[in-house]
């Protein structure tokens, strides 16, 4: 009987987000970047969480038609406060008044990710919180927390790896859920798969 741990079928990340492959590559796992080209949506009648899976979901299943013999990983993040759900900001003006909104208050960062292998449709979909409290901030303080990022491809308008001190005073869960990609609970569902 062997001792050798089953392998992971070779993977696909269904993105483009350099924090994401960065993080991957922190877990040792091998993979190619093969992006899903789809629209994200965020329909009003979706809980935040629905809106990241859903997102996740479709970004995998995409992917999945091109890749069926490799295990596709994709992931949507969403930052809410309450039951508003705020993206990627459109440009610098909107980045200025999501981070305007969520200054003195705590939201929540939800990952959904999903895994999908086409061959055997076998697939994963889960969503990981994580709180995250920010600093109270005034117009300067975004400015020039804003003129040492670029917001525009981060959900929430802001990066807590990049100068997150300056504005968040703490978060409770997943430090790495917040950049992009829950990596504790990736690491158990890739060992159960």
């Amino acid at each position: 009987m062997s001792s050798r741990q089953p392998k992971l079928p070779p993977v696909v990340l269904a993105s483009t987000s350099p924090r994401r492959a960065e993080l991957l590559r922190r877990m040792g796992v091998a993979f190619r970047v093969a992006p899903a080209a789809i629209v994200e949506s965020a329909p009003a009648y979706l809980s935040p969480a629905e809106i990241a899976m859903t997102n996740a979901y479709r970004k995998a299943c995409a992917a999945a038609r091109r890749h069926p013999n490799r295990l596709v990983l994709a992931a949507d993040t969403v930052v809410s406060l309450g039951r508003l759900s705020l993206g990627k900001p459109v440009d610098i003006s909107e980045a200025r008044r999501m981070l305007a909104r969520l200054q003195g208050k705590t939201h929540f960062v939800i990952t959904g990710v999903c895994l999908i292998h086409g061959r055997t449709r076998r697939q994963r979909l889960f969503a990981v919180h994580t709180a995250v409290t920010f600093r109270r901030l005034n117009r300067i303080g975004i400015n020039r927390y804003l003129a040492g990022i670029n917001p525009l491809d981060k959900a929430g308008g802001y990066a807590i790896q990049e100068s997150g001190d300056q504005i968040v005073k703490s978060i409770q869960g997943s430090f790495s859920n917040v950049v992009g990609l829950p990596v504790e609970r990736l690491r158990k569902e890739l060992a159960g798969w």
